[in-house]
């Protein structure tokens, strides 16, 4: 069992937990058990059966589907302080998708039973799942629709938006991401293949869209704006 601060503090600033009060995050961080897993190796796999859920302590996870073919699709990647695999604990069906570690990252697993005593306690929880599941709907919803209407210019620079603004930082004239995906991982994001994800990076840094130094990635508020579907 597991029972540091540290856990606490990370389920206050899970969003799912937003409004359950100190008692119970001490009571639910007793549960957590901590479980590390190295760069590239499978945390769930696609058509298993669910035991727990899992928030992310350090280190990125990548949630990813594969074709007949093979081909990998990656839905969405995970940082520190997200968690995954909720959904099968809901509704009880197989995992719908595999997550892999892109990096050595430290998890912490609840299993099922003691997250489903949670939500009984605690139904504002529940609440929070719901809010944060329609978020990924509609950001799913967005994917689907960038597919079909964009061009493969367009898609990638979706792509590095969504990450933007999801895990990067501002700074002057647009926003920074500090851990840069590969050229693989973007073509498995958008749909395109890797040499047509180079042509548009190279196409981005012409224009002086984009901007690469070492791991870093900064984007230009040019191109935020331009490809913002919420307006």
């Amino acid at each position: 069992m597991a029972q540091d601060v540290n856990y606490v503090d990370l389920l206050r600033r899970v969003g799912i937990f937003e409004g359950v009060g100190e008692n119970a995050l001490v009571a639910l961080a007793a549960q957590l058990e901590l479980k590390t897993v190295a760069k590239d190796e499978q945390i769930l796999r696609e058509g298993a059966k669910a035991h727990g859920m899992f928030l992310i302590l350090k280190g990125h996870v990548k949630v990813s589907r594969h074709g007949e073919n093979g081909k990998e699709v990656i839905l969405v990647t995970f940082k520190p302080g997200d968690f995954f695999g909720e959904m099968s604990l809901l509704d009880e069906l197989p995992r719908s998708a595999s997550v892999i570690a892109t990096e050595l990252t430290q998890l912490l697993f609840l299993s099922r039973g003691a997250f489903i005593s949670h939500l009984r306690s605690f139904p504002m929880t529940s609440l929070n799942i719901l809010e944060v599941m329609s978020v990924r709907l509609r950001r799913a919803d967005d994917i689907i629709g960038n597919l079909a209407l964009l061009d493969v210019f367009g898609r990638v620079a979706r792509v590095l938006i969504d990450l933007a603004e999801r895990e990067g930082q501002e700074c002057e004239d647009g926003v920074m991401i500090a851990k840069r995906p590969t050229q693989s991982d973007l073509a498995a994001m958008s749909g395109a293949t890797r040499e047509s994800v180079s042509r548009v990076l190279a196409e981005l840094q012409r224009r002086e869209l984009l901007q690469m130094s070492g791991k870093t990635l900064h984007l230009s508020c040019r191109l935020m704006d331009h490809y913002d579907m919420r307006a």
